[in-house]
This record gives C-alpha cells, structure tokens and sequence, in this order.
C-alpha cells in the first residue's frame, strides 16, 4: 500500500471482509444499542416539534444510524468530530447526555447551549464534538483546522468532518481537500450521501456520480461504503483512521445511506415516491440487519427487548427533562458572544 492509494480504492464499493468478523457480540450489542437510541430520540423529536416544543429547524437522522455508530466506534479519547446540522445522531453517538441535547432542542437551560442553539448549534468540549453547523459545507474547513490543531499538537489524534452530498461540490470543501493534503492533515472527510440534497436527487444535482473520487486531484484515497451495514462502516473507518494516524494525510468515504424523513420537519418529501422510502426500509434497515445478526449468533429476542426498554426508558426520561428545564434567564443573551482577552 502506498501513501496516496490504498489496495482496492479503484474497486468501487467498499466490500467488508466478512470472514474476518470486526465485531464481537458484545460490541454487536453495543452497536444495537447506539443505533436504537439515535432512532428512538429522533422519533420523539419528531413527536415534539410537532407538539410545538421543539422550534425553528430539526434534521432528523433517522435511517442514517449506522454510519455515524460504525465510524464512532474506531475513534478514541481526543479524536475531534464536525458535522453539518443534521447532528442529533453524532452527538448521542459521541456519549452526550441526551437530556442535554433534547433540552437543547426545546430551548431550555439544561441544554448544551443553554437553550440559545436549538437542533443545529451545540457543542461539547469534553465530548470533543464542535457542531452542529447551520451554513452547508462551512464545518468542512473547520474540521481540517481541528485537524491542523491534532497535527500541530504532535498527537495521534484524528478529526471526522461529515457533510452531505449536496454540499460535496461546494468550493469551500475543494479549497479543504487541497490544503488537507498539502500539509498531510490527519481529517476524515465523510460524505454522507442520503441521495437528496434538500428535495433534489444527488443524480440531477452532480455531475460527479462517484463522490468518494473527488478528493483524487489532490491525492486522497476514497472509498465508497454502503451506509446502511454499520460492519462495512466500520471496517472503512478503520482503514481511513488507520492512514490518518499514519501521518498519511487526508481520506475520504462516501457514505451510501438513506434518510426516512424529509430533508427537515417542514418538508413533506413530495420529490420522492413513498415505496422507494418503504424498500429501503423494509430491505436496507441498518436496525434490523444488526437484530438479524444477533439473532444468528444466538442472542435472544428477550435481551434485544430489554435493550429497547432500556432506550425507551432513557429517551422518556430526556423528553420529560427538556420540557421541564426551565427557559433561559434573559441575561443569558448578552453571554457567549465575545471571549475576554
């Protein structure tokens, strides 16, 4: 393998290895368990935008669990993530208390912004998540000064900067890949390509239909990955993890996944055919292949349900936290806009 090309980047679809299993049981629980959680909070969001709670935007995740929990899974203490503000799953995957975040949504105190950020603007420093970002494509070039920080610092440390297919043409993420690979920064760029920016098809909107080859004018590797089969994910994530903390610079995956919902809450999805969205789910549910292979490897119906009661449990509970989080004090306005010097 050399520094700019690993084995198989020309083959197109990234194919796990399944004879080298990457999971083991427990961390195929695990993965259930991530997965069910981002699940089952987006579809109380989706409850409570509707109830009037929730205000302004809300992008909900919902069948596009496995490649944020598969990718999540080969990170470590320090490793640094970014995201566009479609970011609920990221943040739940990176271990941020869902009270927080749901408090968040509902613009309460208990939120990670202390209610001034809603769905799309919340961080957590000890997390090491930096948003949530409302501009499409503008956390792409944050994400390789994170990454440009890891390296400065002499750390191993890697920075993950997802962003859709509708922003992969954008300038700002162009003039990204350039500097990344110039100074070999150790950032995954991980296109999460739901098919749809906003209502139009990836097909109409891009000339390039193989968004994992973008970033070969400037030498980096990529990967196409069927977002939906959290193994895959992982594996790919390991390998682009693997090369950034080499020192081998950039690596780019196109993550191939589906979301259920429309583009946000406001949008009834009109651009699509209501069989395509029940094929996928009844076909290419990332939940339900996973319950498929604990099932096989001899896990019982009974434990899956007791994780599901446990999801449930926790998802009520943040729900009744973030409606009965008090509101931000007024004063609250005039902090968290200018550091001190």
């Amino acid at each position: 393998m050399d520094d700019k090309k690993p084995s198989g980047t020309d083959a197109g679809v990234f194919a796990p290895d399944r004879n080298n299993a990457i999971f083991t049981t427990d961390e195929l629980k695990h993965a259930f368990y991530d997965m069910v959680l981002i699940r089952r909070f987006e579809e109380r969001a989706g409850q409570l935008y509707g109830m009037g709670l929730i205000g302004g935007f809300c992008h909900l995740y919902i069948g596009q669990e496995a490649v944020v929990v598969g990718i999540q899974m080969e990170l470590k203490q320090g490793d640094k993530l970014i995201t566009s503000y479609r970011d609920h799953g990221q943040m739940l995957a990176a271990g941020m208390d869902p009270r927080g975040v749901m408090a968040e949504l509902t613009g309460r105190e208990g939120g990670y912004s202390r209610g001034k950020g809603g769905s799309m603007h919340m961080f957590s420093r000890e997390k090491n998540f930096y948003g949530g970002h409302g501009i499409v494509g503008a956390q792409v070039a944050l994400g390789i000064g994170l990454a440009f920080a890891n390296k400065y610092r002499g750390t191993d440390e890697v920075s993950i900067a997802y962003f859709g297919e509708g922003a992969s043409n954008q300038g700002q993420v162009y003039e990204s890949f350039n500097l990344a690979a110039l100074h070999k920064l150790p950032c995954v760029f991980v296109i999460e390509n739901n098919h749809y920016g906003m209502g139009t098809s990836v097909e109409r909107a891009s000339a390039s239909k193989a968004l994992w080859r973008n970033g070969e004018p400037w030498g980096i590797p990529g990967r196409k990955v069927d977002g939906m089969d959290v193994e895959a994910v992982r594996q790919a994530a390991r390998e682009a993890v693997e090369y950034c903390r080499a020192g081998k610079g950039p690596f780019l995956l196109e993550m191939a996944t589906y979301r259920y919902r429309g583009h946000s809450m406001s949008d009834p999805a009109k651009y699509r055919p209501r069989s395509e969205v029940d094929e996928m789910r009844k076909n290419h549910d990332p939940i339900d292949r996973v319950r498929r292979e604990l099932l096989s490897v001899g896990v019982d119906e009974a434990e899956l349900k007791a994780i599901e009661d446990k999801v449930k449990a926790i998802v009520v509970d943040a729900a009744d936290f973030a409606q009965s989080s008090p509101e931000p004090d007024p004063s609250e306005l005039w902090t968290d806009v200018l550091v001190e010097g």
